[in-house]
């Protein structure tokens, strides 16, 4: 006989492992790259120290000489929140208690809130890798309260099902736009359609307006687009005072061809720049498809290789090429992933009641829930070493 017991066994013992390692294998290939470390973790923060430049303590001269004076190494601080990541399943008591006597029926019922849990976890922390951290999905254009739609500046970081918070252009919160859900998008006309009907007043303000996923604003982890901002602070430090901690970017311009030439200037000058090699470029399928082109056109071969994961992609002089949906338009970023680490207090697991209960009853309703948690940061050692080059396509 199924139980509350036996459900919060099976979604410990058998679901847990199974969940943790689809995320941390299969998100995307770019997550693949990136190491796990529970490493720099002091309480709520990562606090890493970063070397820059080179020792100073080297020289030449005479055989009786004075040697050279002793400099040693440079670093700073990097310090950093820990973003709290959760995953959400809910159950009703009326699905728990007609599958009582079914454990057949009960596994299927969890293994369809399972794989919803796992498919919407992949796509948000997918998605994270590339933002900035403030958890910016998208801008509101205009609003219409005749058919019910926002238009938005684009709709490639929402999907439907989505429960997303709508913020003015001053950035305050509207109360009645929290936790709405996404029912509907049209991604060729850029709108969406939204579990709240759209009044005259939230259409006369809408313009500006910023949507977030719920409850997250400025709570994600620090992706790729805090990586290549170009001001600010990034963990911590001061990018005037620190200017090593600025990316290599590089816009093209109408009169140059993006080809092998215009890639591998970019990949040499990041090399003159800092040293760093290059072991990863991620694009966009149409940047991805018009550099397939252009070996195409000059009778080149397009090598492939086999990721971890599964993941297979183009080759570019033995570097990995993938495209992936959460790169903006035109832009392909040029990295050494053995800088990125993700910081963890710890993997995946269930959040616990101090009697150790998974389950827990949604108060108020006939429903349970269970919350998967990680509390992680991403930190690139070397901010200053990465590349990103725009207006491909």
């Amino acid at each position: 006989m199924v139980t509350m017991t036996t459900a919060q066994n099976a979604l410990k013992d058998i679901y847990l492992d199974v969940v943790a390692n689809q995320l941390n294998t299969q998100t995307n290939a770019l997550y693949n790259q990136i190491k796990n470390s529970n490493a720099d973790v002091y309480g709520r923060e990562v606090q890493k120290l970063a070397p820059y430049g080179i020792n100073g303590g080297v020289g030449a001269g005479d055989e009786g000489g004075v040697l050279p004076k002793s400099a040693e190494n440079k670093y700073v601080l990097f310090t950093s929140s820990l973003k709290n990541l959760f995953g959400t399943i809910e159950i009703s008591d009326k699905a728990i208690r007609a599958s009582a006597d079914d454990a057949g029926a009960f596994v299927n019922l969890l293994n369809a809130e399972m794989e919803g849990l796992l498919q919407a976890s992949k796509f948000n922390l997918g998605r994270m890798l590339y933002g900035n951290g403030s958890g910016l999905l998208a801008s509101i254009s205009s609003a219409s309260s005749t058919t019910n739609l926002i238009t938005c500046n684009n709709v490639q970081n929402l999907i439907e099902g989505m429960l997303i918070d709508i913020y003015s252009s001053s950035g305050t919160q509207i109360s009645d736009f929290t936790g709405i859900r996404i029912l509907k998008i049209d991604r060729n006309n850029k709108t969406i359609q939204v579990s709240k009907n759209i009044t005259s007043t939230f259409q006369s303000a809408a313009s500006g307006a910023q949507i977030y996923v719920q409850n997250s604003k400025d709570s994600e982890i620090s992706g790729l687009g805090k990586v290549f901002e170009t001001s600010g602070s990034i963990y911590g430090l001061s990018r005037t005072l620190y200017p090593w901690l600025n990316s290599y970017q590089k816009e093209k311009t109408s009169s140059e061809t993006f080809n092998e030439i215009y890639l591998q200037t970019a990949i040499d000058e990041v090399s003159l720049r800092t040293g760093n090699d290059i072991n990863f470029l991620v694009t966009t399928s149409a940047v991805k498809r018009k550099f397939a082109s252009t070996l195409l056109s000059n009778s080149r071969n397009i090598d492939t290789t086999n990721l971890n994961g599964g993941y297979q992609s183009l080759s570019y002089n033995g570097i990995p090429l993938v495209s992936d949906r959460f790169v903006p338009d035109g832009t392909m970023y040029l990295l050494n992933t053995n800088d990125f680490v993700m910081h963890q207090l710890c993997d995946w697991e269930w959040l616990c009641n101090e009697d150790g209960s998974i389950l827990k009853q949604k108060e108020g309703y006939a429903r349970y829930f269970a919350t998967l948690v990680k509390y992680a940061e991403l930190v690139c050692n070397k901010p200053g070493s990465q590349c990103m080059l725009t207006k491909l396509a």
